[in-house]
């Protein structure tokens, strides 16, 4: 079968279609980028063209003939030859002589623009920005258009179950494994975030909201860099951050290798009233993490040929987020006295750990941009979790009662992941095709102790204990087109078919999971650009989204003395159908308007026994849901030192409940969204800047949730020094301490409030420095199994 599917991949090589002429740009020094390469025929009349990429390469499909063949560049002279194209030809590098007799130097600086609409994704160009130097790709993602990152929570507004990427490759992590890894990444080093809420048939359906995809600066070749950045965080407690960055690109070879420790402690109060039939308990829990983590990353690449890479790249991670917390449950009768209060003190000692091994191999057939690459992918990801809980009752006038409950909880975590892909480009006379394969294998294995300690030695309870394996098996294949129709007209169609196979056994219940499915995943996309101002799109594409692997493990974990969380075997996969149309006017308006339709959605319930007060977290499919609603963003330069940054979103949410399991009242409601960035240039050499940013959420209601408003405000001061080798950045974020969210529900009709403070308003201060030459181009890879490692951290 692997032998007949290779063969189907490789069998259009064998077809030619097209002709092409291709070749390098150079000077004396380095390539030309963005040179002019024109075709003219006999008559002069301008046939086809280019401009030349980052590598000072082009490439020009024509029909067979003979043609004028003209290169131009401003302050150079125009290189001009006769070409006869029979077959596709490959010329030798082309050298460019610098104009002898140029003017004084003029220098033109052009702004990219801030926001720009493709065919399938909304790009923003975040380099450079104030407000995120010195911080990481949380920061960037807090002020990229359509993101909410709350809480430490990414979401795309109106939408949920998004996966992020790194330079095209999908990071499956997910919660505070996916806060580490992007807390790893620093904000310097990002150049763009693309937002593809609609992702192509390449990238894996998994991710019911879309993709963000992270997009790294690059340089040129011949040349090395090395930045050293030291960050301050004081909030309540302090952190601090040391980052180290090496990137080398000599012939051949390409080198990148970085690293990265925070320490420091993070102080979390969390408050939850629970309105019992018999009377209010106020709950209150404060959290002291420790925060060590040390994260690094090593690729390298080398050129075997002129038309082919080899290459390998590790990325991991070992962090020990230990956790000292404090519980205190103060319980009243129905007339507001205080009846009697619980304190519970506990502790984790947690170790976590990832690794991932890449070996890649890419290789262009030919000329005219075919080309082949393969990934082989290795990925295992292991938590230790020891927790202790002991609860002690007081009476009304705080007279201690004894202790009531002590427990133990010992949870170890191994998942490993291996996968296989190869993807193919081949492109035709009068389209673009793209498709490939892909093979992921999971293992996943949890093991949960959990011990009755009231006695002061550890006495092993057999029914909250659990030893869970799951299996997953995935195999997928695709195909996508692109074609140009005419000069203003471009689409793109996509097909995705991926078979999942999966296995979850419980020891404790004795019991096995079996599910197996092959589902189809179409996409489609159709632009239209009007002219240079306007330009229209529209796109549909179904997703799905998996439950992570801790959600479907039936294991109980203790929160505090009468709150645990446990997993569900039985969680189904929802599914996503997104379509989205929208305008563009100049760069500087987008307009969208969007419809999602989600079913089998399935989240957390955090439902209350008013018998037990026990109140215990759960996992269920419960919901179908429609999202629809309306999104502006709107960037406008006032002056020549103030530039802005807007966006709205006017959002409508539906959901029906399907399971009778769930006796909680569904909320649907209406939610807009403002947001505003603002970077103001200080003096005329614009090495000071200063930004400041504010965004709004109105109330809503959603799922089993009342939402609250909420808001937030950033500002932020750079300096830029010893030309811009050295900078300093400060600022102040969350000023007004607004961006905790207050959420209320109603299940088993009791009424439930929730509110966390994750030490959110903060000052930090940032120091880089930059050495070397800067223009280094190292190209960054992400891996294969990325959908894996998301769920893992689930």
């Amino acid at each position: 079968m692997i032998k007949n599917l290779f063969i189907v991949l490789l069998l259009p090589f064998l077809s030619f279609s097209q002709v092409e002429i291709s070749g390098k740009v150079k000077d004396k020094a380095d390539v030309i980028v963005y040179a002019n390469v024109i075709l003219t025929n006999e008559s002069g009349q301008i046939v086809n063209g280019a401009i030349t990429d980052d590598q000072g390469n082009f490439t020009i499909g024509v029909a067979r003939g003979t043609y004028n063949l003209l290169i131009k560049y401003l302050g150079y002279e125009d290189y001009k030859t006769v070409v006869v194209l029979e077959e596709s030809m490959v010329m030798d590098d082309i050298l460019l002589i610098e104009k002898s007799n140029n003017l004084d130097e003029v220098v033109i600086v052009s702004k990219k623009r801030l926001i720009e609409q493709k065919v399938d994704r909304l790009v923003f160009n975040v380099a450079d920005n104030v407000a995120t130097s010195g911080g990481d790709a949380l920061d960037a993602l807090r002020i990229s258009p359509g993101i909410a990152v709350n809480d430490n929570q990414i979401t795309m507004i109106g939408k949920s179950g998004m996966r992020v990427m790194v330079d095209g490759r999908i990071i499956q992590m997910s919660g505070e494994e996916l806060n580490s890894f992007l807390s790893s990444i620093p904000a310097d080093d990002i150049k763009e975030i693309e937002i593809i809420t609609n992702p192509p048939a390449k990238y894996e359906a998994e991710g019911n909201s879309g993709l963000i995809n992270i997009i790294y600066k690059r340089g040129k070749n011949n040349s090395w860099n090395n930045t050293v950045g030291f960050t301050y965080t004081q909030a309540i407690l302090a952190r601090y951050a040391l980052r180290n960055n090496f990137t080398y690109q000599k012939d051949k070879v390409k080198l990148l290798l970085s690293v990265n420790a925070n320490t420091g402690n993070n102080d979390i109060d969390q408050l939850t009233n629970i309105f019992y039939t018999d009377g209010l308990w106020d709950v209150r829990i404060n959290q002291n993490w420790n925060e060590d983590n040390l994260s690094g990353r090593l690729m390298f690449d080398y050129e075997i040929g002129k038309r082919s890479t080899i290459g390998i790249q590790y990325l991991g991670s070992v962090s020990k987020p230990d956790i000292i917390d404090k519980t205190t449950a103060t319980i009243f009768d129905n007339s507001n006295n205080l009846e009697s209060s619980m304190i519970s003190d506990g502790f984790s000692d947690q170790d976590f750990s990832n690794h991932s091994l890449n070996a890649h191999f890419k290789t262009e057939i030919d000329t005219l941009g075919r080309s082949i690459s393969i990934d082989l992918d290795y990925f295992d990801y292991n938590s230790d979790r020891d927790r202790n809980i002991i609860t002690e009752d007081f009476s009304a006038d705080n007279i201690s009662q004894g202790i009531s409950f002590s427990n133990q909880t010992n949870t170890n975590h191994f998942n490993k992941n291996y996968s296989a892909k190869i993807d193919v480009e081949h492109p035709f006379s009068k389209f673009d095709l793209s498709y490939g394969a892909r093979v992921s294998v999971t293992e996943s294995e949890y093991e949960t102790a959990n011990f009755n300690t009231i006695t002061g030695a550890p006495v092993l309870d057999p029914s909250q204990s659990d030893e869970f394996e799951y299996t997953e098996h995935n195999q997928a294949v695709y195909v996508n087109a692109v074609k140009k129709i005419g000069e203003k007209w471009e689409t793109q169609l996509g097909l995705r078919l991926e078979n999942t196979l999966t296995e979850g056994f419980s020891k404790s219940l004795n019991q096995t999971n079996d599910l197996d499915y092959l589902k189809l995943f179409p996409t489609f996309y159709l632009s239209y650009n009007m002219n240079d101002s306007n330009s229209f799109s529209i796109n549909y594409g179904r997703r799905i989204n998996r439950p992570g692997y801790s959600q479907l493990n039936p294991a109980r974990y203790y929160v505090n003395n009468n709150t645990f969380s446990t997993g569900n075997p039985f969680l189904q996969p929802s599914f996503d159908n997104n379509i989205e149309l929208s305008h563009n006017y100049k760069g500087k308006f987008v307009t969208k308007l969007f419809f999602n339709y989600e079913t089998d959605g399935f989240g957390v319930i955090s439902s209350v026994d008013d018998d037990t007060n026990e109140q215990a977290i759960t996992f269920e499919n419960f919901y179908n849901q429609y999202n629809y609603g309306l999104s502006e963003f709107y960037t406008f330069s006032p002056t020549s030192w103030w530039r802005s940054q807007n966006s709205l979103y006017l959002i409508q949410s539906e959901s029906e409940f399907f399971n009778q399991n769930i006796n909680a009242q569904v909320q649907n409601g209406f939610r807009y969204y403002i947001a505003t960035n603002n970077t103001f240039t200080l003096n005329k050499s614009k090495t000071i800047r200063s930004q400041i940013n504010f965004w709004y959420s109105s109330p809503f209601e959603r799922d089993l949730y009342q939402y609250d408003d909420n808001y937030r405000l950033d500002i932020a001061l750079k300096f830029s020094l010893m030309k811009k080798t050295l900078n300093a950045s400060l600022g102040v974020y969350d000023v007004l301490n607004t961006s905790p969210r207050l959420q209320t529900s109603f299940i088993n009709d009791i009424k439930q409030t929730y509110i966390r403070f994750p030490s959110n308003r903060y000052f930090r201060m940032s120091l880089s420095y930059n050495f070397g030459n800067k223009k280094v181009r190292v190209r960054q890879r992400s891996f294969g199994n990325e959908d894996e490692k998301r769920r893992a951290g689930n």
